[in-house]
């Protein structure tokens, strides 16, 4: 509502002299302020705040009338009445020089467009001159205690007991005198008049007229408050009548409000009591308190001392309240508190030492309450001294001036767009809108004027009402601040109304005279080009948006005539493109409902008014009728007490009868706040129907309407829409009210389900109250959420050295922000409507916003706040809600994440409460595995851990960690391992935090890289003596998961933890899922090496080669190998020609690619004098194994221009089209290859060679696989790998290792029947391997041998087994006569460590005999 910004101005006097001010009293118009001081009264203009006049009073005169104490305005501020100490009142004139005579104008720079160009025409900048003349002297003999205005009387209170009224002129034939104790007190205007209830020793002590009670609040002097009011227009003693409040005796002072008729009395005890008049029995009733709360200011709400000052702001909307102690509150005029100055950063410095409150003396709002002007009163006793001792000490006066912007809704409660937030100050505006248009639109306010049509037509559609994006409307807490257009503003200061269009992309301001608006898409201003006709123009009644249409009501001050104008904002702002409609009286509110315009009027009238817009013609034009005129003179006592108007499509039967869709929008009730009271006054549909048309075409009049009905008291603001949703119709279809302390409150419709007959005891409509935590400024409809602001506060003290005397306002005040805030409230509405029974109705609301963000937040607040105040409560709960709220959350999917969710933001005491009602935790983890949810059975687990016996606890966590180990949720495993031991040991202090959703992991699931290094590389021992040498080098992970390894290996937890490790990772490779065993592995720190080890004979056997070949090809993406469409016998390399060209193509990328340290990024860097070729990354689906089953691509070869005898390729599988040539990723292979040429089929040869390998990614885990199972002799396993990666070094070392060390007979044997079944399944079902198997047969007819030297000869039965001789079984690529057919490969192999020589089948030729190779001598080093 009303906001502090910025640090408050501190105003010094020019004028140098002894007195302090310690009154202060703005004028009604707010404009003047006058200030007392002991001898002088000043008078200081509002707009610049100067000093203009100091009227002194000689010390004669002094002496004789005593210091002055009050002062009062006349009503029309041509007059200032003194009361000073010795009963006098002295009436001043105040006179204006003369029109043209300034005490202070602007001085602008040559050549400044900002000059004066109307004769008469006045700026705001200019200070009037102004002199003070005293008129008259009164003379009472006693002691005044007040001062109040009523029109052209003046009335007065002294300790004697006597109320005076006196005309302004001082003539003292118009003087009456009232003797209170002749006036009688009753607690009501109905009771008989008896006795004066003991008033007859007490005087007046305070005392406000209120012109819409027509009467006086008075606080007495003995504490005791009541109301006197005249019960005719004499004004005689005999008249007069007055009640009072039987349980209030501290009264201090009081404040009156007239628009919403409230009597706000402070008291001794720091509260402020707000009264009304019943008007029923006349008597007072008091209507809500404004009170510090324990919660919110636990050091200070006690402490605070007697109410000092209550002053209502000039729009009614907010209170001032400071007390004795100092401070200042401000309150909503309902009771919502909006900030105070005793806590938080205004009670502290930043280092935390506590700050003296200051202490107001007197405080009066400025023009449209954007200023509040105060005196503060000394503290420092002793400067007073020291000042009277030493009178060349100069001091002087100063004011605090606080600075506030407001809710446009304060002044202009337009209804026409409830979803934008639009806060107004002194000379900017402040919206919630902007964001989304500024990343739409990148144009400047320099931007072709010839484009702005097109802009506009795209943007301002009619009848086209779009909401902007919840992301636009909450997007960050930071506004878009629009600054007032200077000309505009010097000339019409203080800006009065705001209004914003419903896209929330045009803004309208109106002034003293005339208005402007702004378009935040051209980001320009928009003035009258004729400075006449905007001084002509005073805005009255407020203005609003239709469509692209300012509509206004104010009044022509030529023709002295109301008017109803519209103007279109595309074009000039000029009274020709104005529609000018005139009103008979003076219009005090507007607003807009579709196509229709209402007006409320001076006289108490309704005006009615349709729009029509015309587009013929190159301006649009829009046409005013009038549809109805309703008056409601006998409803509205008084047309101030009128807050806010509107049209609305709220009707009481909208439960019962399912409108139709041209019926769901109609305007069909008014709304109508008065003075608080809501009012509906809705059209009567219980005669015969007459068509929306033909009532149009007769004179357009309505349907006549009910009689009204009060709906809501303490009502601040309303809230409807005009859209329609048949998904929301429950919040489109509602009706919001701000009832400040009372929170909000929505008068809800309740809709029969899938439009059946509602029950005949159902109401149709239901008014739901509920809190709120912010101050409600617009409600988004559909999104379920409120729209507020609130002031922060920076403290900038500690940039300043402190001292006592004279602190700046920098230290004394923090630096005060606004920032936007918003809150959901649909959980409060589903509360409300379980307590009433209508689970039906909450659950069609909470379905229909089910797909909101927030929506699992909104169960869970629910649940939490009925359980935090049951659970809590004191007293026994006959009907307790929880087991209700708890039946409701099981209708949604998030029913246990919402329910867990709860529990772990609650006390354990709460626990049992809670799950006595949502049942028990074990159940619920039990659901959470069946449903897979394994982070939300986390929580449960966490729950169980602290209600159940350990027992227990361990049995549930080896569940879930059972299924997470299934599931490879490896970071909720780790917390698993965690929470295992710490339930053996008891050490679990602290419960394990719920892990989050795992994400996929960028390696495809191998986190190899994270704790260890792998590095491949070539050295010169390996050329030399040709052996494929692993070194392994192993650390274990550092990190948490990897502390169980090291700690307390042989404790009954461990060993417990290892089982069941052991059994997954046993489990693993009997099912041949190899990858994820790694993953497995690298995940959780297991010691894979010595596992395999000691399965060796077990789990880690082959039972079945091909199965193990295909699963293998399976999980790592790997292809199977497809054969040359070339004949193999016919191919290019058959001579040996290019035998080195060709395997080096085909196996550079097997161990090249190890070269690089930067694996996922496809790039292999230059490693000595070689130049390799990187090649990108392939398809993401590739790394991340998103994508099932063997693929091949075409290799995409590029020209080699280098020359060389050697060259490196990447895998062909990594080329895509996304791969980058202006990069270099093709790099001129060698230098001397350009001599070499290869024919078609030479390059279709080395292509589909290419294409049978696998990604780059997957390599790099089979090889480490393969020196994995190499370490622990798991040899079986070994010769699978070395299968798919048709890696003929590999097999040599395993006929190595097979002829070094002693293996057993089963495994010699499986690996032989193994070998066998691979061929025969190549034989049948993938030829492409035949190649591979033929190249080994060299190999395998060593294996053959070692099995004959190890095996008896009588166990090979041939009926039985099949044999590798050729008597036996017919020609096979095993045969000695198909050497000469693969020559050329196993001579190419020379190159590759493993490779046999063409020349020597024996196994010590191939030993001796092995060059230069990629795939040479390799050391892994895992780290």
């Amino acid at each position: 509502m009303y906001f502090l910004s910025g640090w408050p101005r501190r105003l010094l006097c020019p004028l140098r002299g002894s007195e302090k001010p310690f009154h202060i009293q703005a004028d009604p118009r707010r404009l003047l302020f006058a200030l007392l001081s002991q001898t002088q009264l000043s008078l200081w203009y509002g707009r610049p705040s100067v000093l203009i006049v100091c009227y002194k009073e000689s010390a004669k005169a002094a002496a004789q009338f005593g210091t002055y104490e009050k002062t009062e305005w006349k009503s029309d501020s041509s007059m200032i009445a003194v009361a000073t100490k010795n009963g006098y009142i002295l009436l001043f004139d105040i006179v204006y020089s003369g029109q043209e005579k300034y005490l202070y104008e602007p001085v602008y720079p040559k050549g400044n467009q900002r000059v004066k160009v109307t004769t008469g025409y006045k700026e705001e900048q200019c200070a009037p001159s102004i002199t003070v003349e005293m008129k008259k002297v009164l003379d009472f003999q006693a002691q005044i205690t007040s001062l109040q205005s009523m029109q052209d009387d003046l009335v007065i209170t002294t300790n004697d007991r006597i109320l005076h009224l006196i005309h302004w002129d001082g003539l003292t034939n118009g003087r009456k005198a009232i003797n209170l104790c002749s006036v009688p007190f009753s607690v009501d205007l109905q009771s008989s008049r008896g006795p004066s209830l003991d008033f007859e020793c007490v005087c007046i002590q305070d005392m406000e007229y209120c012109a819409t009670l027509d009467g006086f609040a008075v606080v007495f002097d003995d504490g005791r408050i009541g109301f006197i009011t005249p019960e005719s227009s004499k004004l005689t003693a005999e008249d007069f009548h007055g009640v009072w409040a039987q349980e209030v005796t501290d009264g201090t002072c009081v404040a009156i409000n007239n628009k919403y008729k409230l009597m706000a009395f402070g008291c001794a005890n720091g509260s402020v009591l707000v009264y009304t008049m019943d008007t029923t029995t006349g008597s007072m009733q008091l209507s809500h308190k404004l009170e510090l709360t324990p919660k919110h200011y636990p050091d200070i709400w006690n402490k605070t001392g007697a109410v000092k000052l209550v002053k209502w702001s000039p729009d009614w909307s907010v209170a001032m309240v400071t007390w004795d102690c100092g401070g200042l509150s401000l309150w909503s005029v309902f009771g919502a508190h909006l900030f105070c100055t005793l806590g938080g950063d205004f009670a502290h410095y930043s280092d935390g030492t506590k700050k003296e409150p200051i202490k107001i003396s007197s405080m009066s709002w400025g023009a449209e309450g954007y200023h509040l002007w105060a005196i503060s009163s000394d503290n420092n006793n002793q400067q007073i001294t020291s000042a009277l001792e030493n009178k060349s000490v100069i001091q002087q006066a100063e004011i605090l001036q606080f600075q506030f912007i407001k809710s446009a809704l304060t002044v202009n409660p337009c209804m026409n767009n409830q979803e934008q937030v639009l806060l107004q100050g002194e000379d900017r505006l402040y919206l919630n809108c902007g964001d989304a248009l500024q990343n739409q639109n990148s144009s400047t306010a320099s931007a072709n004027s010839g484009h702005q049509p097109v802009r506009e037509k795209n943007l301002l559609l009619d009848d086209i009402l779009i909401p902007q994006g919840l992301s636009t409307l909450l997007g960050h807490r930071h506004w878009h601040v629009v600054q007032i257009h200077s000309t505009y503003l010097e000339s019409n200061w203080p800006i009065k109304f705001a209004a914003i269009d419903h896209l929330g992309q045009c803004v309208a301001v109106a002034g003293k005279y005339g208005i402007a608006h702004y378009a935040l898409f051209t980001r320009k201003w928009k003035l009258f080009g004729n400075i006449t006709q905007e001084q002509n123009m005073a805005v009255t009644g407020g203005l609003a948006w239709w469509n692209d249409f300012i509509v206004l009501a104010c009044y022509n001050l030529i023709d002295q005539q109301e008017e109803l104008r519209l103007y279109l904002r595309s074009s000039n702002l000029d009274n020709v493109f104005a529609h000018i409609t005139k009103v008979q009286a003076d219009t005090l509110l507007i607003n807009v409902f579709r196509d229709m315009v209402i007006l409320f009027r001076a006289d108490c009238s309704i005006c009615l008014y349709s729009i029509d817009r015309n587009d013929n013609g190159p301006n649009p034009t829009a046409s005013v009728q009038v549809l109805q005129e309703v008056s409601m003179s006998r409803y509205i006592p008084h047309p101030s007490l009128v807050v806010s108007i509107t049209l609305t499509s709220v009707r009481t039967e909208t439960g019962i009868t399912l409108k139709m869709p041209q019926q769901a929008c109609a305007a069909e009730s008014i709304m109508l706040n008065l003075a608080g009271q809501l009012i509906m006054l809705q059209r009567d549909r219980s005669g015969p129907q007459v068509r929306e048309k033909d009532s149009i075409s007769k004179h357009k009049k309505l349907l006549p309407s009910c009689a009204p009905i009060v709906l809501a008291q303490c009502v601040e603001n309303v809230w409807t829409t005009c859209r329609s949703n048949k998904h929301k119709r429950h919040l489109l279809e509602a009706l919001w009210l701000s009832c400040g302390e009372a929170g909000m409150k929505v008068w809800f419709p309740l809709f029969p389900r899938d439009n059946r007959k509602p029950h005949s005891f159902l109401s149709r409509r239901i008014m739901l109250p509920f809190q709120i935590n912010i101050y409600p400024l617009a409600v988004l409809f559909e999104d379920a959420l409120v729209l507020g602001a609130v002031n922060e506060t920076v403290l900038y003290d500690n940039l300043y050295v402190h001292n006592s005397e004279n602190e700046p306002l920098e230290v004394l005040f923090p630096f005060c922000t606004v920032e936007r805030t918003s809150q959901i409230y649909l959980h409060h509405i589903l509360r409300q409507l379980l307590v009433r029974n209508l689970g039906e109705q909450a659950l069609l609301l909470a379905q229909s916003c089910a797909t909101l963000p927030y929506f699992p937040h909104v169960l869970e607040l629910m649940l939490h706040e009925v359980l935090e105040e049951e659970a809590t409560s004191r007293e026994p709960i006959p009907d307790p809600l929880l087991p209700t709220v708890a039946k409701f959350i099981t209708e949604f999917p998030l029913f246990l994440q919402t329910v867990v969710h709860c529990a772990r933001k609650t006390e354990y005491a709460l626990w049992n409460y809670l799950f006595a009602a949502v049942g028990n935790p074990k159940d619920l983890f039990e659901e959470c595995l069946l449903a897979q949810d394994l982070d939300t059975a986390a929580s449960y687990l966490i729950i169980l851990q602290n209600m159940e016996v350990p027992a227990v606890s361990r049995q549930h966590a080896t569940l879930l960690f059972n299924t997470a180990l299934e599931q490879g949720k490896w970071d909720l495993c780790r917390h698993m391992i965690r929470f295992l031991k710490a339930i053996g040991t008891g050490e679990l202090e602290t419960p394990p935090p719920t892990p989050t959703t795992q994400e996929p992991s960028s390696t495809g699931g191998f986190e190899f890289f994270k704790h260890r290094s792998i590095s491949f590389s070539q050295s010169t021992e390996g050329l030399s003596t040709g052996k494929f040498n692993l070194q392994k080098t192993l650390s274990m992970p550092s990190g948490p998961s990897a502390k169980r390894w090291s700690k307390d290996v042989d404790s009954a937890e461990n060993m417990y933890i290892d089982e069941m490790l052991w059994r997954h990772a046993r489990r693993l490779l009997e099912e041949m899922r190899l990858k994820d065993l790694s993953s497995f592995a690298a995940q959780l720190g297991f010691e894979l090496i010595g596992w395999l080890c000691k399965e060796r004979t077990r789990a880690a056997r082959v039972e079945d080669f091909v199965k193990a070949l295909k699963r293998l090809h399976k999980d790592f993406l790997w292809p199977f190998p497809v054969i040359p469409s070339c004949s193999f016998v016919n191919s290019p390399f058959k001579n040996g020609k290019y035998k080195t060209v060709g395997d080096q193509f085909l196996k550079s990328q097997s161990m090249e690619t190890f070269a690089n340290s930067e694996l996922e990024s496809g790039i292999i860097n230059t490693r000595g004098s070689h130049i390799c070729l990187g090649l990108n990354t392939a398809h993401g689906e590739m790394d991340s194994g998103s994508f099932q089953g063997p693929q091949t691509q075409d290799a995409i070869l590029s020209p080699l221009l280098s020359k060389g005898d050697e060259c490196s390729i990447g895998s062909a599988t990594d080329l895509t089209e996304t791969s980058s040539m202006v990069d270099g990723d093709w790099t001129m292979v060698d230098e001397h290859f350009s001599t070499l040429s290869l024919t078609p089929s030479e390059l279709e040869y080395i292509s589909m060679e290419l294409a049978n390998k696998g990604p780059c990614k997957s390599q790099v885990q089979l090889r480490y696989l393969l020196h994995i199972f190499m370490e622990a002799d798991c040899l079986e396993w070994c010769t699978v790998t070395a299968l798919i990666l048709r890696d003929s070094a590999v097999m040599g070392q395993i006929i190595s290792s097979i002829q070094r060390s002693e293996i057993s007979n089963d495994i010699l044997q499986g690996i032989k029947d193994g070998m066998l079944a691979v061929d025969g399944w190549a034989s049948t079902d993938c030829p492409g391997y035949k190649p591979f198997l033929n190249r080994i047969k060299p190999q395998l007819q060593k294996l053959n041998k070692v099995t004959e030297e190890q095996i008896q000869p009588e166990a090979f039965q041939p009926s039985s087994r099949l044999s590798i001789s050729k008597a036996v079984e017919p020609p096979s690529p095993w045969s000695e006569d198909s050497r000469n057919t693969v020559s050329h490969v196993n001579s190419s192999q020379n190159d590759n460590g493993g490779g046999i020589s063409g020349q020597e089948d024996d196994g010590q030729g191939e030993e001796e005999e092995e060059p230069h190779v990629d795939e040479g001598s390799y050391e892994c080093s895992l780290s």
